[in-house]
């Protein structure tokens, strides 16, 4: 979990595009962050097993 600081200091706009930060809204991680979805792999992972995010399937073969 992030803390408040991170998150704020993240929504900065930087000087140079290559610092930006993206981190998931839900929990503020900023480490295996799915830009499609705007969550990290946990969250997503979570959502997605309760059937929060459309489209998205447990695949099996």
């Amino acid at each position: 979990m992030a803390t408040t600081a991170q998150i704020i200091r993240s929504q900065r706009k930087p000087s140079r595009s290559t610092r930006v930060v993206r981190r998931c809204w839900r929990c503020g991680r900023n480490r295996g962050f799915m830009r499609k979805f705007g969550l990290c792999r946990i969250c997503f992972r979570e959502l997605a097993n309760k059937g929060d995010i459309p489209g998205v399937t447990k695949s099996s073969w």
